[in-house]
């Protein structure tokens, strides 16, 4: 009886041998998925600007997703290697803390790479990807609140928690759900200054029910929910990984 059951949990969650694409996989977030993809048996292919990733065990193309050929040079090499993609995860993002009447922040880059990007990968990866799929955005809870500094993230990310309702409705057609993750405060490099920052950290974590900040591997269970077939009902959804952060009152 025990194996029984736990031969129906592995399979409900299972991702094995699953095609899976994970942009900006070369650190951060998107490395630890990609790499928790492998540990969980999925065949993954990581895109990511760096030239090369010192340690990885998926196979690691270096692309700039901002451009067009080299997302249709992207879908030509996995179909050329693979059977059509099962997953895409769009983990890619940068983001930019400008001063008031910064004249050199650049807010089109950041949207060009946090929202357009992503929608041009969805679009171009359409013949790639098989129905029933399942595609996973990265947002943030700044596509929910406003913070200090910070617009073109914070627009870009609310621009991409809106396209991935408009995604969900017009894909539906082909059975290929996408929902948003909604990571909190995690650890990584793009948010060290206010990691390294006591003050800043500590009013971070005053806010936290879970009173830690989250890290990248906290958001791997969410990834695999959402890529399974655990997750075959939900679709335009939010899964908000942020140690309680958002839903804090007095």
């Amino acid at each position: 009886m025990v194996i029984a059951e736990l031969n129906y949990y592995e399979e409900l969650f299972s991702v094995r041998n699953k095609i899976v694409l994970v942009t900006g996989a070369s650190r951060g977030i998107g490395f630890e998925l990609a790499t928790n993809f492998c540990k969980a048996e999925a065949h993954v292919i990581g895109i990511g600007r760096t030239e090369k990733i010192k340690s990885n065990n998926f196979d690691y193309i270096s692309a700039d997703i901002t451009k067009r050929n080299d997302l249709i040079n992207i879908g030509e090499t996995i179909s050329s290697k693979h059977d059509k993609l099962n997953i895409i995860v769009n983990s890619a993002g940068i983001s930019s803390s400008p001063l008031i009447n910064d004249n050199n922040y650049d807010f089109d880059k950041i949207l060009k790479t946090n929202l357009t990007a992503v929608y041009e990968c969805c679009v171009t990866m359409l013949d790639y990807i098989k129905d029933g799929g399942s595609i996973i955005n990265i947002t943030s809870i700044a596509s929910y609140f406003g913070f200090p500094e910070n617009p073109g993230y914070i627009s870009s990310k609310g621009g991409l928690s809106a396209l991935t309702r408009s995604l969900a409705f017009d894909l539906s057609r082909r059975k290929i759900r996408v929902n948003n993750i909604v990571p909190g405060y995690i650890q990584t490099s793009m948010t060290s200054d206010s990691f390294n920052d006591i003050d800043l950290r500590k009013q971070r974590e005053s806010r936290m029910l879970i009173n830690r900040w989250g890290q990248v591997g906290d958001l791997v269970g969410a990834a695999i929910f959402l890529a399974s077939d655990a997750s075959s009902y939900i679709t335009g959804a939010d899964i908000v990984v942020d140690g309680g952060w958002s839903i804090k009152g007095l």
